[in-house]
């Protein structure tokens, strides 16, 4: 990695990305995705282009779209291969015309041959390969140069993103770790980047660096944490990666300056590969998708179902006493990040501040109606909306108010590790008998149990499971009120 300085970075860098920039990960596969329109235009074009010089007409224009799509399927694995589709190759454009025509001259023979031992070779004139041979070559490098020199602008006005991340390293580390190299060599975009103390400093400056990470990992929305250490700090990253367990991020260590050294600057590649997951997410980005996809669905069917229970919910509300339909308070979502949860206002009293008392049996602060609401869980689905907002789950650890959030934290271990996912309007704790109040420290105790089993064992089953046993558990209506 580059040898730059970092006198100018006594703390951090910020580079927070705007949402309408083109992801990282997506350049490289528009790219191939437009290699693929390419050739099969130019099969469509130049077998079209011949047979008019040749006054056939159009000649045969399936015949052309095949000989486009198979020349396509063989390009781009072939491409592949030989590292026209890396990042930092498209970027540099080092030998890519002798590359693009090895993989080109390749994808003509096997075609040719393809064609030979499938017999439909009759069907392709050998003008209209040549022509298509041609045009497609030219189209091929024409398109890498005008792709590369696009990248460079986007790049250079900042116009791509990748993983948004905080940086934490040593100062020595950090001095050859470059913003520009972090996006190009690793796809991450660095938000911030906090330098640790030396060694031989006291541990309470390391924690409250740390901490200081945490802290804007969260108010960012950073999607990982990445390490700049030497490797050989054993020792120092351990203690690193332990108190970062508090962050449901995944946490990544680079490459250091030695390992870097060894297998040279212009290695993005290699480099790519010895990047370390020390601490991986709850869920995969394939995963979040997948649980995404049955809240929305869930969240979305319900209302629609439902629609009517909530239309009278809210009157009914309005009809027996003053105040507001809808009940909001501040409650922790994912990584602890603040969010306004929505309720059927139950009671008399609106309370969001530092101290919070729990509902009881016959509590004098509920309404009538609210007792209903309470009891059936009917006063929960305004949650939906949240669900759709992105902020709360179908299922995951119930969020607590906050002043609650805050007593717990001291008297449990763990506490905060429910927080590794979104929170969810029914939960593990939930169908397992944990509903309602938690009037002790051993009940709370037991629901965070359940809360950090289901963190550590989710699964798109286990939601659905979940879902299912919480309309047998709604009929129980035990601890509701």
């Amino acid at each position: 990695m580059s040898g730059s300085g970092i006198a100018s970075v006594a703390h951090c860098r910020c580079y927070r990305p705007a949402r309408t920039m083109l992801g990282f990960d997506v350049v490289i596969p528009l790219y191939v995705a437009t290699n693929v329109l390419l050739i099969v235009v130019s099969s469509l074009f130049g077998g079209a282009l011949y047979w008019v010089l040749v006054g056939g007409g159009l000649g045969d224009i399936g015949a052309h779209l095949g000989v486009g799509v198979t020349a396509s399927a063989i390009y781009t694995p072939i491409s592949h291969i030989i590292g026209l589709n890396k990042f930092e190759n498209l970027l540099r454009g080092d030998r890519s015309r002798s590359r693009i025509l090895v993989a080109w001259v390749s994808t003509i023979l096997v075609l040719i041959v393809s064609l030979f031992l499938l017999k439909i070779g009759a069907q392709v004139s050998r003008g209209s390969m040549v022509f298509f041979a041609v045009f497609g070559w030219v189209g091929l490098v024409v398109w890498r140069g005008l792709a590369r020199r696009a990248l460079g602008i986007a790049l250079a006005n900042g116009m791509i993103s990748g993983k948004y991340a905080i940086v934490l390293g040593t100062e020595d580390e950090l001095s050859s770790v470059e913003p520009a190299e972090l996006l190009t060599t690793f796809g991450i975009t660095e938000g911030e980047r906090f330098v640790l103390p030396r060694q031989d400093l006291v541990a309470a400056e390391t924690r409250g660096t740390i901490r200081n990470v945490l802290d804007k990992a969260r108010e960012a929305a950073a999607d990982e944490i990445v390490l700049a250490i030497p490797w050989g700090s054993e020792e120092q990253l351990q203690g690193i990666i332990e108190q970062l367990r508090a962050s449901p991020l995944s946490v990544k260590l680079l490459p250091d300056r030695a390992v870097s050294t060894v297998v040279g600057a212009h290695s993005g590649a290699a480099l790519q590969t010895m990047v370390v997951d020390v601490k991986r997410a709850p869920l995969t980005r394939i995963e979040l998708l997948a649980k995404r996809a049955l809240d929305v669905s869930v969240a979305t069917l319900s209302l629609l179902v439902l629609a009517p229970t909530i239309a009278v919910a809210a009157l009914a509300i309005k009809l027996e006493s003053p105040g507001p339909i809808i009940f909001r308070q501040r409650r922790r979502g994912f990584n602890g990040r603040e969010f306004l949860i929505h309720k059927f206002r139950t009671m008399r009293v609106l309370e969001d501040g530092a101290a919070f008392v729990q509902a009881k049996r016959q509590d004098p602060r509920v309404t009538k109606v609210g007792a209903f609401l309470r009891r059936t869980s009917i006063d929960e689905l305004p949650q939906l909306i949240d669900v759709l907002k992105g902020q709360m789950s179908i299922v995951g650890p119930r969020p607590h108010p906050i002043a609650l959030d805050d007593e717990y934290e001291k008297l449990i271990a763990n506490y905060a590790f429910r927080h590794h996912v979104k929170p969810g309007i029914t939960g593990w704790a939930q169908v397992n008998g944990h509903r309602g109040e938690t009037p002790g420290v051993e009940i709370m105790a037991m629901r965070v149990h359940h809360d950090l089993w289901y963190v550590d064992n989710w699964s798109l089953l286990l939601d659905v499971k979940i879902i299912v046993r919480t309309f047998f558990e709604l009929a129980r209506t035990h601890n509701a009120y």
